[in-house]
């Protein structure tokens, strides 16, 4: 008889078996913290009648919505949605998630495109809002992304855990009102 351990084949118990993080079609809620906010792009310009995405450019109108309404050639506004790419740590593992903008409304207590117009004025606050965010428990519900090419869990609801919890712009206006600029 050797003194090694005899080595476990996971298919003799197959109960055994890490569950993965997210059953294929489940939605998966738990608890987690804020490790870090990707502050480089939060937002992106949508078509303000269909939500297609559009180009940075602003004078670049949404091409659906100026073709079917070719009998009012009136041009579609844009505005812009919440995207935002974040770190967060489970009690066993630390990973990237995607927030769009209904999810990200509740963290940051505005639409994307007042956050865009405060970031504006205050070239830091992006950067800022990360850091105020940093550290945040949450309870997150995930879903795996519907399209193919995602490479990244999606956030589809959250809720602060603190009970002081603030969202970002908040704390960005105290910020900047403390520093005297408004």
């Amino acid at each position: 008889m050797s003194n090694q351990p005899m080595k476990f084949d996971e298919t003799m118990n197959p109960q055994s078996r890490k569950r993965p993080l997210l059953e294929i079609d489940k939605p998966t809620t738990m608890m987690c913290t804020v490790v870090a906010v990707d502050h480089a792009t939060l937002c992106y310009r949508v078509c303000a009648l269909c939500e297609r995405t559009l180009p940075e450019n602003p004078t670049t109108a949404c091409k659906y919505c100026s073709f079917t309404n070719s009998f009012n050639p009136t041009a579609s506004g844009s505005k812009r949605l919440f995207r935002v790419l974040m770190s967060i740590a489970t009690d066993t593992k630390v990973f990237v998630v995607i927030m769009f903008d209904r999810a990200a409304r509740v963290l940051f207590g505005c639409s994307a495109d007042e956050f865009f117009d405060f970031a504006k004025i205050h070239p830091y606050a992006a950067m800022a809002a990360g850091r105020a965010l940093e550290g945040e428990m949450l309870t997150v519900t995930l879903t795996t992304p519907k399209n193919g090419n995602a490479q990244h869990l999606r956030v589809a609801s959250v809720v602060p855990l603190s009970s002081s919890f603030q969202p970002a712009i908040e704390t960005l206006r105290q910020l900047y009102r403390e520093k005297g600029v408004s």
